[in-house]
Parts: structure tokens; sequence; C-alpha cells
């Protein structure tokens, strides 16, 4: 393991598992997250003998969403706005089965790219918030993997206020599959691969065609430019500044 490595990958018994292990910065999708998770997950789908892919995390936090310190000034281009699509795009049009690991806080896009896997087993521990709204931005891009997952009215509630829910709340809501306490994560985690793995590889691929092509295509363009125009735009760069200098964002009413 090299400190250049965000992304460790372990392949055993025809279960690929993509660790995403940069927890000085909360797992943020960081240029090298996002460069290295994709090659993660292109070298995954391209090896015969991997047979379902896990996205885990080390430390205390899944994904804190896009790192906001790369993200002030610049263009959308600079800030990877751009490159996120084609990583969830890469986890829900997955041949293979993937699912997501959440021991911890998820947000923004951290949620989106847990909502892009086929099976989501989260402690109880975990959190989750759409904080966009709340640094001026918009969740556009995660849409368009967590709409067909949530129960609209929640997820509408949700994504409006940008508060934190727990895994309760994200079972209920249909983000999250299964929940049990943080001590049986793992032991849950075996399980799924044990049904996971019992079905064959060609009938997984077709039935995962089958259900994707029910939820409908991920209309990615116009959400993309949304989302990009939110973060180069005049209230995401407020918002992402007061996030960074931990003071309330200049719409915040005083109280």
């Amino acid at each position: 393991m090299t400190s250049d490595r965000v992304v460790q990958v372990e392949v055993a018994r025809g279960v690929a598992t993509l660790t995403l292990d940069s927890p000085a910065n909360r797992n943020a999708l960081s240029r090298a997250m996002r460069a290295q998770l994709r090659t993660a997950l292109t070298d995954a789908l391209a090896d015969d003998a991997v047979r379902v892919v896990v996205l885990d995390h080390t430390g205390r936090v899944f994904c804190s969403g896009m790192d906001l310190s790369e993200a002030a000034g610049g263009s959308s281009d600079d800030q990877g706005v751009r490159e996120f699509p084609e990583l969830l795009e890469l986890v829900w049009s997955s041949p293979k089965p993937v699912v997501g690991v959440v021991r911890g806080p998820a947000r923004a896009g951290g949620v989106g790219l847990a909502a892009a896997c086929d099976v989501v087993v989260a402690g109880d521990s975990a959190t989750f918030a759409f904080s966009e709204v709340r640094l001026g931005l918009v969740p556009a891009v995660i849409s368009a993997v967590v709409l067909p997952r949530m129960v609209p009215h929640v997820a509408h509630r949700l994504m409006l206020t940008g508060q934190v829910f727990d895994a309760s709340v994200a079972a209920a809501g249909g983000l999250v599959d299964v929940t049990v306490p943080d001590a049986d994560v793992d032991g849950e985690l075996r399980a799924q691969l044990v049904h996971l793995t019992a079905g064959s590889p060609t009938a997984l691929a077709e039935t995962k065609r089958l259900l994707r092509a029910r939820q409908g295509a991920l209309a990615f363009d116009d959400l993309l430019d949304l989302s990009a125009r939110f973060f180069a735009g005049e209230e995401g760069q407020e918002g992402i500044a007061a996030f960074r200098e931990k003071r309330p964002a200049r719409w915040v009413p005083a109280s």
C-alpha cells in the first residue's frame, strides 16, 4: 500500500473489493479518488474472475461528496463535475452486481455513489444528507440514480431540506436495502455475497440489464449542465467558501 493510493483493490473468491481509502479528507471525490475509482471499476468489470464488486471504505466516513477544496474557483471541468456521471454510469450499468457498504456518513455525491449500487448495506451509525442546497448547489447528477430508488415524497423532502437522516429513514425511503448493527455489517455483507455469487454470471448480467431498462436511461446531459452551472455560479462558490470557512452562507437568515 502506498501513500498515493486512495482506492485499495482486493480480489478474492470472485469478489473485487474496492475500498475508498482517503480518511484524512473524509473519502471525498478528489481528482485522485475519481481517477483511481474509475480505473478500479473498469478493471473489475473486465476481469472474468470477478463475479461481484463491493464498494467499501476505511475511516469513519463513507464519502463526503465532491472535494470542495478543489471546487473553489476554476471551471466546472476543473472541479470534476463532468467526470462524476461516468463513475455513476459505470456502477449503475455494471453487468456484475455492485454492493455498497456504508459504515458512516455519506453526503451529496457520496449518497449518489451508494444509490448507484444494486444492494446497499448500512450500519446503524450511517447517516445521509443531500447537502447540495445548503451549499448553493443542486443534486442534479445524483438524482439520476437516487430517484429510481427512493419513495418520491421522501426524496422530495430530504433533497429540499438538506437535513441529515439516519439509516432507518434511508431504508424506509428506499435508499438503503439492509440496515444492521455496526458490528454485524461484515456478516451481512458476507451473506449478501453468498446470495449474489450463487447466480450465474450471464443470468445476473441479463437480469440487471432488464431491471435497469425498466428504470429508464440515465439522462445525464441536461443534469450535468445544471450541476456544472451551479458549481461554477455565484451561489455555489459562496456556499463552498462558507463551508470551508465554517460560517453561514450569506443567504442564511441571521438568528
